[in-house]
């Protein structure tokens, strides 16, 4: 796991070289300076030789002056190595969430992939830049205060080892304690993002039914669950600062008593002992160093894997090794398909034997109860997901033989939930075909029907849409998604219930306007109404994943019972919109 996040240093290698190399510099003046000051104490004060203490205190001053700039220059190269290094992260997984098939996004939550990217990733950035700074300074600094101390007295040194001892079984203990606990608080982060993102974007639901109150419970008792995570691990990590403080004050303790022994005895100095308290606070100081570290690196070691397991995360979909990049109709052959969400075909079918055949240029409408596999089945066609058994043909080919990307280019699926992204109309638009011509764009929706409304705009096709398209209504929205698809100029289009929000009117109109614009496109129409799919060459019935009718409105009428109680219940209800569809009012979208 560490060798894989570490690929993602790249061009930032130098910056995290640069940084140790300082920081050894760094260690190296300040080991120095308690040196200075004992022969300053003894060769200059008490022997009353102030060209000694003027000369060596100036050497003490551009040691000082030498160790700052070496820290400010560590503290440079650390914080370039570590944004660096998480500025790369971000893309990789970002990138690789883009290769991702829709089976693999399941396996992840929004929100979750949301704290990895934030976070997650965050934690790994701080822990890097300490890792480069004091990994290297605060062993250096602990073995050679160690050394110096055993050079000026080996029996005191001994009190400093004795301390280390202790120390490091009561971090480890913490530790393994902690690591545990955070593992878990990670979670809880993901519940309490998932709440935040609920509530923001579904905010209008929220206050149209008052549910205020309700959502701020809710988010406080994720808050709340994460609250008492972090206490937990942060209540074990807080035993570090008392453990640290006794081995100090301990070591203080044992070296003023023990030192003022010997020198009594004559067998060590004045000026030995107090650069021996300097090398004491510098070995405590490592040690804390080090400490802290050990809290970072916990706390990065469950963020760590779960950025892993997006970066490690292989799309179930790839491209076979001679794929095809041209698909030469919109003719569509389902072939005794099984489909399942579940891993590995695990668990009841979606989808159970589908055979259907499709000729290019049909009109397919596909109707069935809530549930009964209407998305599923269309997912296939652009391969979203690959089915459990049988095989999807587009144009005569597998599905599974084309380069993806054409695939979905010349298979055109507008989803049940529509997005529109912050941009102009033309903006949106343009994604459909990006070198598309402002003509171009308004052609697509004029068939689309949603040139009416767009003119009636200030700004009309320069418009901005807000994020989400939250300043447009729900059938303008599927109305610019419906032209955005027809601008990749495709050999299927899909509609996945795409015009529920629009009134049966302009319905009629969409619809009028494909038969006689894209005649030649393949038109798959998923709709809940029947009077959006009567006019259907023929329509596919579905009932709990299975094929129940496939025939014309006319004979589906005769002798399908679910179609025949569809059919009757919205007419008998008078139809599905109280405003009538106007005579010839499919000619108004010309």
């Amino acid at each position: 796991m560490i060798r894989n996040l570490l690929k993602y240093v790249k061009q930032y290698k130098r910056d995290s070289l640069l940084t140790p190399m300082f920081m050894v510099f760094e260690v190296v003046m300040e080991l120095l300076i308690p040196l200075v000051t004992a022969s300053i104490i003894d060769d200059g004060i008490e022997a009353g030789n102030m060209r000694h203490i003027y000369i060596y205190g100036a050497l003490m001053l551009v040691m000082a002056m030498c160790s700052l700039f070496f820290g400010m220059m560590g503290g440079k190269y650390a914080a370039s190595a570590s944004s660096g290094f998480a500025c790369n992260l971000r893309e990789a997984m970002f990138e690789n969430i883009q290769k991702f098939s829709f089976s693999n996004i399941d396996k992840f939550s929004t929100a979750g992939l949301v704290t990895r990217l934030t976070t997650d990733v965050t934690n790994i950035q701080n822990a890097y830049q300490m890792i480069l700074r004091m990994c290297i300074r605060s062993p250096l600094m602990l073995i050679f205060a160690v050394i110096m101390c055993l050079y000026l007295n080996v029996r005191l040194s001994m009190i400093f080892l004795v301390a280390i001892a202790f120390l490091g079984v009561c971090l480890f203990a913490i530790i393994i304690i902690t690591m545990k606990i955070f593992d878990e608080t990670f979670k809880k982060y993901d519940d309490l993002n998932a709440s935040v993102q609920e509530n923001i974007s579904a905010i209008r639901v929220v206050k149209a039914f008052v549910r205020e109150g309700k959502e701020t419970q809710k988010f406080t008792e994720a808050s709340g669950n994460l609250y008492r995570m972090f206490v937990k691990a942060e209540s074990n990590l807080a035993l570090n600062g008392p453990i640290m403080m006794i081995s100090v004050y301990g070591c203080i303790l044992a070296l003023s008593w023990f030192g003022a022994h010997f020198i009594v005895e004559g067998t060590f100095t004045t000026g030995d002992l107090t650069a021996m308290f300097s090398y004491v606070l510098n070995i405590m100081m490592s040690l804390m160093m080090l400490s802290m570290i050990f809290v970072m690196v916990t706390l990065s070691v469950a963020s760590a894997r779960r950025i892993n397991a997006v970066l490690t995360e292989v799309s179930d979909l790839q491209d076979p090794e001679d794929p095809i990049y041209a698909v030469p109709n919109g003719s569509i052959d389902f072939n005794h398909v099984s489909f399942s969400y579940q891993h590995e075909g695990k668990g009841k079918d979606t989808l159970s034997d589908i055979d259907v055949h499709i000729q290019s240029g049909e009109t397919i409408g596909i109707v069935g109860g809530t549930g009964c596999g209407k998305s599923s089945f269309v997912s296939l066609i652009s391969r979203l997901y690959d089915v459990s058994a049988g095989s999807v043909c587009v144009g005569g080919n597998d599905v599974r033989a084309y380069d993806m990307e054409m695939l979905r280019n010349q298979v055109a699926v507008v989803l049940q939930k529509n997005e529109l992204f912050s941009g102009t109309i033309l903006d949106n638009l343009r994604w459909g075909n990006e070198d598309a011509t402002e003509e171009e764009c308004i052609e697509a929706c004029r068939q689309a029907c949603a040139d009416e409304f767009i003119e009636q705009f200030p700004g009309g096709y320069h418009t901005f849409i807000e994020r989400g398209g939250a300043n447009v209504s729900g059938g303008q929205k599927q109305r610019l998604c419906i032209a955005r698809a027809l601008l990749k100029k495709p050999k299927v289009l899909i509609l996945d219930d795409s015009t529920s929000a629009v009134d049966t009117a302009t319905d009629a109109k969409i619809r009028h306007a494909f038969a006689t614009q894209i005649p030649g496109t393949t038109k798959l129409i998923i709709a809940q109404r029947i009077s959006s799919v009567q006019d259907a060459d023929r329509i596919l019935v579905l009932e709990d994943g299975h094929v129940d009718a496939f025939d014309t409105h006319e004979n589906l009428l005769q002798y399908n019972a679910i179609y025949q109680e569809m059919y009757e219940s919205q007419m008998k209800g008078g139809g599905d919109f109280d405003r009538p569809q106007a005579e010839g009012g499919a000619n108004e979208c010309q």
